[in-house]
């Protein structure tokens, strides 16, 4: 197992509570979290508390080999979580039949029972993030659950307007739109749209990753960034006055590239974050880049992560599921709540300047400023 970030997280003053989903119980869901939580070091790395059902569990532990027993504290709610423990509050049908491989209602019921519980405990201020594992959107769907995604049923539920960001140690890579139909993509995009996505992908970087400035590439949306016009005029008359119209409000955005020559040629490397117009254009050579990466919903006033893969039915219950994009998941949303805890402490207590002549402290940005 890759456990190579937890050592410089031993020493930790205190546990963040992360939740974590099962996802679809017929999925791999079970599979990764029983994988990454049969390392006792990842309890010492914060309080985790599973949502999901103790029959998919105990069903998924006995077809892992050679697994590390997975000791579970059952709790009510993530309040009655204990610190050093594996927490497990069980959620939905407490008979429930797993069937590995095969989407289900009653696998997306369970699903969804594991969201809602986790969103309360986190609205609450009980959890400091959510990590979920993968559901199938189809399965999931019912009167009461309508999402065509966890990025849209989290943006329902917390404040703020989110944009699906995936990372790694190598890229980041920001969606303009996300779960549309390609034919729609064109009509979604409009300037507005990509101003508004440059600064939020802006400031999600200063505050959540530590970015001090920013540098983004903007993808075009046609091929060879439309050729002037030959292949499509979105860049001409869309995106490039957008990137102009964020440059002048301090956003350094470059563009607009072709996405084909800005990932092969690596000159995504220059930048630290990539924005795509639509989600195969940016989730694409992103897994390819990093196959253990970590979608991460950017802009809500509480934090998300979950790892980069679907449920994987193929895969299901045969134990060759890799848990290192849950590990990572995790890692990354300890790390963002900690970086946008640190970031909120310095913006709220900006450095104060003592103005000699009146005998009073000022902040920075009331004093006078020089002309150039």
């Amino acid at each position: 197992m890759q456990i190579e970030r937890l050592n410089v997280k031993f020493m930790s003053e205190y546990k963040l509570k992360i939740g974590i989903t099962q996802g679809d119980t017929n999925g791999i869901g079970w599979e990764v979290i029983l994988k990454t939580f049969a390392d006792s070091r990842m309890a010492e790395l914060c309080t985790p508390i599973i949502y999901g059902s103790e029959a998919a569990a105990r069903f998924y532990h006995k077809s892992i080999a050679e697994l590390e027993p997975v000791q579970f504290n059952i709790c009510h709610s993530a309040r009655e979580a204990k610190r050093g423990r594996v927490n497990l509050v069980p959620c939905g049908d407490a008979n429930l039949v797993v069937e590995p491989g095969k989407p289900s209602a009653a696998a997306g019921k369970a699903a969804v029972a594991a969201l809602k519980a986790a969103i309360a405990d986190l609205k609450a201020g009980d959890l400091a993030a959510v990590v979920t594992a993968p559901i199938n959107k189809e399965s999931a769907q019912s009167d009461e659950w309508h999402y065509t995604g966890h990025t849209e049923f989290f943006a329902k539920e917390l404040d703020g307007e989110p944009m699906m960001i995936m990372c790694s140690d190598r890229l980041r890579v920001g969606l303009v739109t996300i779960h549309i139909p390609v034919s729609e993509v064109s009509a979604n995009i409009t300037k507005e749209k990509i101003v508004a996505s440059l600064n939020t992908l802006r400031q999600t970087l200063k505050q959540d990753f530590g970015v001090v400035e920013p540098r983004i590439a903007v993808l075009a949306l046609n091929p060879h960034a439309g050729d002037g016009g030959l292949l499509g005029r979105e860049e001409q008359e869309i995106i490039k006055p957008a990137i102009v119209e964020a440059a002048e409000g301090g956003v350094l955005a470059f563009g607009p590239f072709p996405a084909d020559g800005l990932f092969a040629n690596g000159g995504y490397a220059k930048y630290d974050a990539v924005l795509a117009m639509y989600h195969d254009q940016g989730l694409t050579p992103f897994k390819t880049i990093s196959p253990d990466g970590v979608n991460f919903t950017a802009a809500l006033s509480k934090v998300r992560t979950s790892p980069d893969h679907g449920v994987a039915y193929d895969i299901a219950g045969q134990d060759s599921a890799d848990a290192q994009s849950m590990r990572n998941a995790i890692y990354e949303a300890i790390d963002i709540v900690e970086r946008r805890g640190e970031w909120r402490e310095w913006t709220s207590n900006p450095l104060q300047h003592f103005e000699r002549d009146k005998g009073r402290d000022v902040s920075v940005k009331d004093l006078p400023q020089t002309e150039e």
